[in-house]
């Protein structure tokens, strides 16, 4: 699967996941939790679909460092089996 594809996959999830985000621009420099305003709560639930969406499992400490959608790429790609 190609980044972009992880990407399109990813941004999709965050949309189900958060529905207010309906028109807003989701980029890899994105702040996912400040510039789109996803509260904690949503922030887990995301991180736990997307665990499951592409068969990761990202540490709960690493977890507080993704800050940019590129940086949950980033994860994703480095924690996939």
């Amino acid at each position: 699967m190609t980044r972009q594809e992880t990407l399109e996959k990813t941004v999709r999830i965050i949309r189900n996941c958060v529905p207010e985000l309906e028109g807003v621009e989701l980029r890899e420099d994105t702040v996912v939790n400040t510039d789109i305003g996803m509260d904690s709560m949503n922030f887990i639930l995301v991180i736990c679909k997307l665990e499951a969406e592409f068969d990761v499992r990202i540490p709960n400490r690493q977890w507080s460092r993704l800050s940019t959608l590129g940086d949950v790429l980033d994860a994703i790609e480095k924690y996939r089996k």
